[in-house]
Formats: structure tokens, sequence, C-alpha cells
């Protein structure tokens, strides 16, 4: 594989002077050998010599301070005056090479480059071959400089392209495939990694459940892929995950996932192959960890999902394990079948909440993984992060971390350079702008169809008329409430849709809830149409009745504002005729100041003995965002799935009103903001 990324130079431990060694990775005028370009190995001494060395019969006089060996195929000069410009390199120097057995070596000298900021520095390339695998003396001019390259280490080479974080955004394959194939043919060619959350966000997945992207993925030759949390936004309680076993059983290329185990849902049964490491990994298969091999060389790859998909998602019966603990057992499984080039591929997050880990404590808690290919957090890290100091702050070996941003916009390059003991010693990457590349015209045939699907349901009529804009604010974006902390009115009219459909289904339900993560996007005031509430309600939850005590309910809030005012995506949006008072400045566990509902239009304290019926998506009912309280009484037969999809009900509800016009209206109170 070719590299052609400027060398990480903390990881070599050249000889050279301080001075010679800034000077090396000056930028050269002309094109040259490019002093980094080596592995650093049998570089020597320079040797600060003066004398009348500058004696080449056909060039002017120059003297040479010293001479530093770059690599097998190229040196570098210090001469005591500038280099005359456009005089060739051969008129000033004559170089031999005297080898051990004195036999002598003439170098033919192909190229070199003055430095733009030392006009007195010039590194000069000679022929490939000259002195590989071969120790001696050098001889320029009248200058002499050892050398020894017999001994030198054999370097491994690898490229890893990267994606992560899609969402449904198909429409993004095409250029993606372009980007591929432009790094390619930079770069070479290397593996192709995604790390997780293809599923949920856009119309695209709504319609095909990943299959759209998939085919692409299939196209574009990916060599391992590991589930995001969004894999399992599809989770049922009755039939499981059917939508994620299709896309795993019709994929060509392998899943990893070793902190997760997929055993106790009998729907993954004939594709689940967890349990050490595999080195022939089959196509539509999970494993824990596999290995490919790139060159002759074997290269371990293993997967690691968050562990909170648990409570942000809906995956069922499947669990997860500690992510550290998943690693550190990975490493030594590779170690000890000889494989000393990991992979992690993780969807953990760059620096996310360190209580559930992230990729930066990772590389510091778990020493042997050479790379991490991340996802979840949508972060843009270029050039990739090199991580040398372990938990405990002591140096250890690099690992490289990189992750590709969002949405398909980057394809991420990473390129590793590896010792014969499996050490990275040289590292580099980038990240490539899809959205600069024209579409692959085999890849935008292939969208088609998708895309026109996709723009019909898009532009079908819902049947209402919205009079005012219904944003859907996050502080990340600079606004002062966020959804995921603040009663807004997009969340007033989803709960209310929500409490229309479930009191046809039980007309003793009280109230309805709606988690402010599982709200993903604003509604322009005009006609609405089928697209956009099935952007604001990406994941299909269905309706969901459970039966509470009202001591059951005040728990669930004090969830709902254990982080106010900071963002949860568990926080809670209540329908019309709930009041929730709270006080941020409380302790965490006794903020509810008060729950109340209308009885007969006046508000009454819910009562702690008292039982309940309310009404909620099933991701929540089932203990997603960390609902336990709600989860204990689905699981002891309290919870009923009644059916109706999330936007179907904000579609049927708006429909029926014909002209919508919501606000914030009270509904819930911190008592600390004001």
């Amino acid at each position: 594989m070719s590299n052609r990324f400027k060398k990480l130079r903390p990881f070599f431990a050249g000889v050279m002077t301080v001075s010679l060694v800034t000077a090396a990775f000056a930028p050269m005028e002309s094109v040259s050998a490019n002093p980094g370009k080596g592995n650093g190995q049998g570089n020597a001494a320079v040797e600060q010599q003066r004398g009348n060395s500058g004696n080449a019969p056909h060039g002017p006089k120059r003297d040479i301070e010293g001479v530093t060996m770059v690599d097998s195929t190229s040196f570098l000069v210090d001469f005591d005056k500038t280099y005359p410009k456009g005089i060739d390199i051969n008129r000033m120097l004559e170089v031999e090479a005297e080898l051990d057995d004195e036999s002598v070596v003439e170098v033919e000298l192909t190229d070199y480059g003055v430095s733009s900021d030392d006009r007195s520095l010039v590194t000069i390339e000679h022929a490939n071959d000259d002195l590989d695998g071969l120790a001696g003396t050098l001889r320029i001019n009248d200058f002499e400089l050892d050398f020894d390259f017999a001994d030198e280490e054999e370097m491994f080479s690898l490229n890893i392209f990267h994606t992560n974080d899609n969402h449904g955004r198909t429409n993004m394959f095409p250029q993606l495939v372009t980007t591929l194939n432009e790094a390619k043919e930079t770069y070479g060619d290397g593996l192709l990694l995604d790390a997780g959350d293809v599923f949920s966000g856009t119309l695209y997945f709504n319609e095909f459940r990943g299959q759209d992207a998939l085919e692409f993925m299939n196209m574009m030759e990916y060599d391992a892929f590991v589930f995001g949390n969004h894999e399992f936004d599809l989770g049922d309680p009755d039939e499981g995950h059917p939508e994620l076993v299709e896309f795993v059983e019709n994929a060509e290329f392998p899943f990893v996932g070793a902190n997760m185990d997929f055993s106790g849902d009998p729907g993954f049964d004939h594709i689940n192959q967890q349990g050490g490491i595999s080195f022939g990994a089959e196509d539509g298969m999970i494993y824990d960890g596999i290995v490919k091999e790139v060159d002759g060389e074997q290269v371990g790859i293993f997967g690691i999902n968050t562990e909170d998909t648990v409570d942000i998602s809906s995956p069922m019966d499947v669990t997860f394990s500690n992510y550290a603990e998943a690693a550190q057992e990975m490493v030594d499984l590779f170690k000890e079948e000889g494989v000393n080039k990991i992979i992690a591929l993780t969807h953990l997050g760059y620096d996310s909440d360190p209580s559930v880990g992230n990729d930066l404590l990772l590389a510091s808690k778990v020493e042997g993984i050479d790379v991490i290919i991340g996802g979840h957090s949508h972060t843009e890290v270029s050039p990739p992060t090199v991580v040398t100091e372990n938990e405990q702050g002591e140096e250890m070996e690099p690992t490289v971390v990189a992750q590709a941003g969002e949405y398909g916009k980057f394809l991420g390059v990473v390129n590793v350079t590896f010792d014969e003991n499996g050490v990275v010693v040289d590292s580099d990457g980038e990240l490539m702008a899809a959205g600069d590349r024209d579409p692959d015209p085999e890849a935008a045939e292939m969208l088609e169809p998708y895309t026109q699907a996709i723009e019909e349901l898009q532009n079908e009529p819902a049947g209402s008329y919205l009079v005012n804009d219904l944003p859907n604010p996050r502080h990340g974006d600079g606004d002062e409430v966020s959804v995921r902390a603040n009663e807004t009115a997009l969340g007033n009219l989803i709960t209310d849709a929500q409490l229309n459909a479930a009191l046809k289904a039980n007309e003793d339900t009280i109230m309805a809830l709606q988690n402010g993560g599982g709200i993903r996007a604003p509604i322009s005031a005009g006609e609405v149409t089928i697209g956009q509430l099935i952007e604001v309600q990406p994941f299909g939850n269905r309706l969901t009745l459970l039966e509470l005590s009202g001591e059951e309910l005040m728990q669930a809030f004090e969830t709902s504002v254990f982080d106010a005012p900071a963002e949860n995506g568990g926080f809670l949006h209540v329908s019309a005729g709930t009041r929730l008072t709270y006080d941020s400045d409380l302790d965490p566990g006794e903020r509810v100041v008060s729950l109340e509902i209308e009885v007969d239009g006046e508000y009454v304290d819910i009562e702690q003995d008292e039982m309940y019926t309310i009404a909620t998506n099933n991701f929540t009912a089932t203990g997603g965002d960390g609902y336990e309280v709600f989860a204990q009484a689905y699981e002891d037969g309290r919870g009923t799935i009644v059916g109706n999809t999330d936007w179907e009900m904000l579609r049927d509800y708006m429909a029926e009103l014909g002209n919508v016009d919501y606000s914030v209206e009270g509904r819930i109170v911190n008592l600390a903001a004001q």
C-alpha cells in the first residue's frame, strides 16, 4: 500500500541534531524526496565537519557542514553556503558507497529539493535499491558517513477508509462512492469500515428500513460493520428485531460486536457466531472479532457498542457488557493468536459521557489497541488523534483515534505504519468531503427509484394547515430553551395527539408523555406533508398504555427533571390537563414540587396510592432513557401496546384540528427559572 502521509515525528527516535531535524522537515521548493517519508531506521549521526569538500569538478565550490542519512534512498546535505539556483545536484556532488565487504557502489542521484526556509539545506534522492539491506560508508565529495541498513526493520503500512452515523442519508451514497474511488486512487487500497447507526433519521429509512443503504454498502464492499444504538430502534417486545436481522442477512460483509450478546433473541440464532475471533469470517454473520489478511499481514478487528443502548434504544433481549472489559478480552485473544495489529471498531463516541465510556477513555484503559475507528458522537476528528498515555499518565504504545462526522458528509482516511512488532510508528489521515464530489453515475442510477418513492411520500398532504412555526430548539444550536429540557409547543402538540389516540383505546387515560429525545425536527407554518411528520417522529414507535401508581408517576418525573436545566433525551413533555411543577435548584431525586391533573375543570394533586392509566411510546414504556419504573411496570404485565404509530397519531390529530395553532402553555414549570 502507498503511504503518502507526513510522518508523526514524535514516534521516531532518530539521532539527528535538533537543528537538522527541524530542517529535514522544512518545505522544499522543487519536487524532491520527502525527508520524512522513511521509517526513521538507520539514521546516522550528523557530523559537524568543515573542510574543502566542495571540489566536484563541474560545479561551484561549496563546503559540506553536515550530512544526515534520512533513509536508504535519501540523505540531507547541509552546505556552508546557499545552494546555487538551477544547478544540477550532480555538478555539485560525487557520491559513492564503500560496503563492509570493501566493494564500492556508485550511487546515482535521481532528484533533489532545496529547503525554502534555509537554502543551504538540500535533500537528495538516489536510486531506490542502491543501499537497501547494505552497510558501509557513504562518501559525498570528501565527506564520509557510516550507514547500516542491513538490519532495517520491516514496516507495514495500512490504509483505513471509514464512515459512521449515516442515519438514513441514503442520498449521500453516490457521492461517497466517488469519494472512496478517489481515496483509493490517491492512497491505494485499504480496509473499509463503518462505525454504526445506519438506521433511523429520514424518510429513506422509514420507507426501506435500511435495505436501501445496504445496497450501496454492498456495492462499496465494506469489510466490517459495528452495530450502533440506533440499529435497535425498531426492537419490538413481541417480534424482536426482524428488520435488523434482514439487514444482517443481506449484507456482503461481517458484523462485529464484542460487548453485545445476541443469544437471548432467537431471531439472530442463524446469523450469530459470537465467541472468540474468526479467521474466516463470512458475510452476513455476527462475530466478536475477525481477522482480515491485508498484503500478507493479519489485522484484527473487533466491535464495541455503547452500553447505554439499553436506555436510549430498544435492544429488547440483546444485552451489553462493559466496553473496556470486552475490549481487553479481545486484545488478549488476538495477541494469543499472534495478531499484533488490532483495530477497535466502536460506537462509543469520541469524548462522550465518561460514565458509559468513550474512545479516548478506551484508548487509555486498554493498551494494545492500535487504531480506534469510532462513531456515535458525530465528531469530525481530523487529523486522527494519537493517544500515547494510559489512564495512569504513563507512556504507552500509540493508539490512533478517528471519526468521520455524520450523515455521509465525509469519508475518513487513516494511514498507519507498523513496525515488525505491530507497534504504530507513523500515522496521519484526513476527512474527504463527499459533498465536494460528483455522484458516481452507477450509484446515482441506483438511487433514483428510492428517491422517487421518498419524494412521493415527502410531498403527500397530511390534511392539515399549521398556523405558526413549531420549532424544535436545542441548546447546542444556541437556543436558550431545549426540547430536551423545556416545554415546547411541538411537544404539547405531540402529547395531545397521543392522548387523543389513547382515549379511543381506553377512556380512563389521564395523560400522555413524550420523551424530548424522540422529537427530531421542527415543522414550518403552512400546509403539512406526511414527509414533515415522519421527520419529526422518525422512529416508528407505537402507543403504549401503562398502569401506574401515583408514587410511580412521581418517580418517573423525578427521572425526567434529574438533569435540569441541562438537556436530557428522557425529558418528558405532557399532554393538556397535566401540570408539573419542579425546582431544579433542589437535589436531584427531590425536585418535583407537584404533579396535577385536571378533573372537572379543576387541577388536583396526583394521589400516591391511586392507580392511573397513562400513555407513552413503546420505547419509553419499556424503560428507554432510564425509566426503570416504567420498565418494571411493563414487565409486571401492566403495559399494553395499542398499535398506533407515533407519526400517524400526529397526522390524524392534526387532520381533525384542520388549522393547527399551538404554543407553550405553562404545562411544565421550573421554579428555579422564575
